[in-house]
């Protein structure tokens, strides 16, 4: 594919990831994590119907809350929904922690990053659990200096405030930083931040799955198929092709 060319008003400081799909490739059944929200949510009160498979899983909580708010259910209902549901998820996501590896490019770009004096940053709707476990499996920890997840208390991805107290977190202005994903909720959350968003193209289709047109759509200021591209628009052309 034709890389999109990135424009650059300030010298980059810092780069954020995504997790899963974007550093590292796990075998997360979303959908048997969307049914279990869907089934937890209908037996705290939620209409059988109202709810999708092909929505995301923060759009069933988000949708599930409002719901149960709407019918004035008490608050303690729907604080009982999100802990069953977030620890039923969790649960599911860890069964995921044999089957995840590295992606092909992660270790040669995060080293790139760090003999370059990049602050890197990880920001990721999986569990903490998950998210220490699977850097650590990969051995990309080491790379890492700050790492955000849905187990944090606080605004979660694709809340722009998660991203931009990620930033914070590793001292980085949010005009001299840039995220990379690999779904439209990372483009989502980047764009509401105001911070740069960097599209990284998914390995394997999938029924949830982004291409470059919707990408562009949401604003991302460059596309690539692969971590060495991604590399290599970061300004990184010794990294060999995958």
């Amino acid at each position: 594919m034709e890389a999109m060319d990135p424009r650059y008003h300030d010298p980059l400081l810092g780069v954020v990831f995504d997790l899963d799909g974007t550093l590292v490739l796990s075998p997360h059944p979303f959908d048997r994590m969307r049914r279990e929200v869907i089934r937890i949510a209908e037996r705290h009160g939620v209409a059988p119907g109202h709810l999708s498979i092909t929505q995301t899983i923060p759009a069933l909580m988000d949708a599930a809350v409002h719901e149960l708010e709407r019918n004035g259910a008490p608050a303690g209902n729907r604080y009982r929904f999100e802990a069953e549901a977030t620890r039923r998820i969790d649960e599911i996501e860890l069964e995921s922690l044999p089957g995840t590896v590295v992606r092909p490019g992660a270790v040669e770009l995060l080293g790139a990053l760090e003999e370059r004096s990049y602050r890197v940053g990880v920001l990721t709707r999986s569990c903490a659990t998950f998210a220490h476990e699977a850097l650590k499996k990969t051995g990309l920890t080491r790379f890492v200096h700050t790492l955000r997840t849905r187990s944090e208390s606080g605004p979660a991805k694709p809340d722009p405030e998660a991203l931009l107290l990620t930033l914070k977190a590793m001292d980085v202005p949010p005009n001299r930083a840039v995220y990379v994903g690999d779904h439209l909720l990372d483009a989502e959350c980047a764009m509401r931040a105001r911070v740069r968003f960097f599209a990284l193209l998914p390995p394997h289709p999938n029924a949830l799955g982004t291409d470059v047109d919707r990408f562009k759509a949401a604003g991302a200021a460059a596309i690539a198929p692969s971590l060495a591209d991604l590399g290599r628009q970061l300004g990184f052309a010794r990294l060999p092709a995958l």
